[in-house]
């Protein structure tokens, strides 16, 4: 038996969901018997092939297995394979790439995994920053809480390290930059709210279920980043030339609002006014100033900075 060929055909088995045996033989060039044999071979290694009667060799199916084939890996390493190729399908180039391999993955989950893996509803928003490092069991708990829309009560330390205890009904987990944020609506203080994980420590078992509310705006990663760049302590605003609805890519950047039907305000935070010129450098249509008086300024200087470096 060439292993080249079994991996082939657990490749095969993998791309859909049930194959006719005679096309297996006819993708791998050989018998049906053949294929027959390494079928056994896969489960003899653990891999929970399926087969249904009839003619041309009947058809054969990869199921979910009460335990991980062999890939050499541990439960808590399989749910973290799987959120990772999730955060990674909203990156550009390798988002198709990571699909493909999520759905391989999550297809040979054992049945408590898959759950497991559900129930941590990501909305990705691109953007550079500074790592903080969250706890897998931690997101594994904050969305398993979100899917089965249950309230949480927790203590929370704010931006100015003063310490808290709430409670809230988690709606989406959102990744904004390299940190893990929850969008709840916070019960005491009867409004929306953005939680960073990293400064979570949640109290279980869980409270009592909740009706769903609607985020504002509809968009929890947009919702994230507006509320995100509120904290920055250098802000400014510009004006881009085009519809806040062709504005999609920017929401990462802060707050989108519409102006009129040709154009809209994002407003952009940063450390330093030279952060905020260099997210502003990124941005690919017409823009102008429209506060604060520094920004201009700075990109002025920018500006002559890199006429500069152009020889120009």
């Amino acid at each position: 038996m060439s292993s080249a060929r079994l991996l082939k055909l657990l490749g095969l088995l993998q791309s859909r969901r049930e194959w006719p045996g005679s096309e297996l033989a006819d993708r791998l060039g050989v018998t049906a018997r053949t294929v027959r044999r390494d079928i056994d071979k896969l489960r003899a290694l653990d891999y929970p092939v399926h087969a249904s009667m009839g003619t041309s060799g009947g058809g054969y199916r990869l199921g979910s297995g009460a335990r991980l084939p062999p890939l050499l890996l541990d439960d808590d390493e399989a749910v973290a394979v799987a959120v990772g190729l999730r955060t990674a399908s909203g990156i550009e180039n390798i988002g198709e790439t990571a699909v493909r391999a999520l759905l391989k993955v999550e297809q040979v989950l054992p049945s408590a995994l898959r759950h497991q893996v559900a129930a941590l509803d990501i909305s990705t928003v691109p953007h550079t920053g500074s790592a903080a490092l969250v706890d897998a069991s931690l997101l594994t708990l904050v969305g398993t809480a979100c899917r089965d829309r249950q309230r949480i009560r927790f203590g929370y330390t704010g931006h100015s390290g003063v310490e808290s205890r709430r409670e809230a009904e988690p709606h989406r987990l959102v990744t904004w930059g390299r940190r893990w944020y929850l969008v709840a609506w916070d019960v005491q203080r009867d409004d929306w709210r953005t939680f960073r994980l990293d400064r979570m420590s949640v109290r279980t078992p869980f409270g009592a279920r909740f009706t769903p509310r609607e985020i504002p705006g509809g968009d929890a990663g947009a919702f994230v980043a507006a509320r995100v760049a509120d904290r920055w302590p250098v802000q400014g605003v510009v004006r881009l030339s085009v519809p806040a609805e062709e504005a999609v890519e920017w929401h990462s950047y802060g707050e989108v609002l519409a102006v009129d039907e040709t154009s809209c305000h994002v407003r952009v935070g940063g450390e330093t006014m030279d952060d905020v010129v260099f997210m502003l450098a990124s941005i690919t249509v017409d823009f102008e100033v429209v506060s604060p008086p520094e920004l201009s300024v700075a990109l002025v200087r920018a500006a002559e900075r890199f006429r500069r470096a152009a020889k120009f």
